[in-house]
């Protein structure tokens, strides 16, 4: 029996406004706990909620990015529960009119087109911050709790997938083009590891050729695209198993382990009448004209797959070369920075492809963190091309400046890595290799052209990489033919 999987994405998203949402507290990780608070954020009686203008604009930059369709009159709701971060009792979001939906993100998967629905954009505010006392981190276990209130407050979007998405693969990939868009955006640093992208994932299985959705349960909190994709592996697994054993999948909220790869249970999934909304009495609704939608629209910079477009239009670029370089938009304004001061498009292309990120995944290290600035990579560039440095050379040079930050030219100076290009010298090189290898100059004679490889390699071996090859090669010919 062949059972198909059908998932669907919840993802908040924190803003990068300077202040909460509903008041002038500042937004900031970390720091000392408990201090960028407020009556209102605080819930203190009479404290009044203010709706965050900028908030509102980004709100509209992602819904703009997804294209999706902006209500004309969205309006906030109160979503009762009672967890400890929560300190009014309820969380300010919307529901039933929010902010923008029926958009669309299109994923390319294995040479495969997805076309995964956006079901809605919403805007809405975080809670605090729990920190579990215990080895796990996790509530199971702990000794105690603590709460940090300054993250309650802060401007949280949610964006909500239509259950569209075929199997882990395409899920991850979806999250990694929304991530790229966001961050493209300016609109959120999306940073996993401090809270800033969340994701949940609802998950159903069913018999392949049904309409009818399974039974779902919800993937909580995940913090990285690699283990959303194997604990949604592991449940639709598990649900399998369940349906296949003659067992009954129980709506629920579930949580994997990264390290056991086990699925748990942690709760009966809530549905939405046991939130209990009603619309938020203390804001009034929200009404976006066309024109600030327009102003926003004006305002949005270029996304990625319009700047991978741009550079195979405009600079040449083979579309895979595209894709990596607007993967980040960090990465794409390196390139972009490096063109400016020097202009072959496909040789930058193949440095920061290969030396640089090279580099970077060998190291560990961020983009951000990395030494050489893009006028200095342009600068070894123009070393290399100009023939004053061999491109082998040049990319040990590489090295040498990612790890100390020196100019390529330092480096050149004093390691005395200037290439050879001085006709006399390396003739007295190449007659030492013809002379010591007689049966080789035999071969290249008789018609076996390739070992002219093998000289250049005593050439090369004899300057420590250092010789011109493009020269070497035409004097060896003359010599070896004459």
């Amino acid at each position: 029996m062949v059972y198909e999987p059908v998932i669907g994405l919840e993802i908040h998203v924190e803003l990068s406004t300077r202040s909460k949402m509903f008041c002038g507290c500042q937004v900031q990780f970390g720091g000392e706990p408990n201090v960028r608070t407020c009556p209102v954020c605080l819930a203190h009686p009479g404290a009044l909620p203010v709706m965050n203008r900028q908030a509102i604009r980004y709100l509209t930059r992602i819904a703009l990015s997804l294209d999706c369709e902006i209500s004309a009159k969205s309006i906030f709701h109160r979503k009762n529960y009672f967890y400890p971060d929560l300190p009014k009792g309820y969380q300010i979001s919307q529901y039933d009119q929010p902010y923008a939906v029926e958009g669309h993100v299109n994923v390319g998967v294995h040479g495969k087109m997805h076309k995964i629905g956006i079901e809605r954009v919403h805007q809405e505010e975080d809670t605090a911050k729990n920190i579990h006392a215990g080895e796990s981190g996790r509530i199971a276990g702990s000794l105690y709790s603590l709460i940090d209130f300054n993250r309650s407050g802060t401007p949280l979007v949610e964006i909500v997938t239509k259950p569209e998405i075929t199997s882990p693969q395409v899920a991850r990939a979806f999250l990694n083009k929304l991530k790229n868009t966001l961050q493209y955006l300016d609109v959120s640093d999306c940073n996993m590891e401090e809270g800033s992208l969340r994701c949940d994932a609802n998950i159903s299985v069913r018999r392949v050729g049904e309409t009818e959705l399974g039974v779902k349960t919800e993937l909580k909190n995940m913090n990285s695209f690699k283990y959303i994709e194997k604990g949604l592996t592991q449940e639709i697994s598990r649900q399998i198993d369940l349906l296949e054993s003659g067992e009954k999948v129980v709506q629920q909220t579930v949580h994997f382990d990264v390290t056991s790869g086990e699925i748990s249970s942690l709760r009966s999934k809530e549905f939405a009448h046991d939130y209990r909304y009603f619309p938020e009495p203390d804001l009034v609704p929200l009404i976006v004209s066309d024109e600030f939608v327009e102003e926003v629209r004006a305002e949005m910079p270029e996304l990625p797959e319009t700047r991978a477009l741009r550079y195979m239009d405009t600079l040449g670029l083979p579309e895979y070369d595209a894709e990596v370089l607007t993967a980040s938009r960090e990465l794409a304004d390196y390139y972009e920075a490096c063109l400016e001061h020097f202009k072959d498009a496909k040789t930058v292309s193949n440095w920061v492809m290969g030396e640089l990120l090279g580099y970077l995944n060998a190291t560990g290290q961020e983009l951000s963190a990395c030494k050489v600035a893009p006028e200095s990579l342009a600068a070894l560039l123009t070393l290399v091309t100009s023939g004053k440095v061999s491109a082998n050379v040049g990319k040990d040079v590489f090295a040498e400046m990612c790890d100390t930050g020196k100019s390529p030219e330092e480096i050149i100076d004093e390691k005395g890595l200037t290439q050879i290009s001085d006709e006399s010298e390396l003739e007295a090189l190449i007659d030492t290799a013809i002379s010591g290898n007689p049966s080789q100059v035999e071969q290249y004679r008789a018609g076996k052209e390739q070992v002219i490889g093998f000289f250049v390699g005593q050439v090369m071996k004899a300057t420590q990489g250092r010789a011109n090859p493009k020269l070497v090669n035409e004097l060896l010919k003359k010599k070896l033919t004459g």
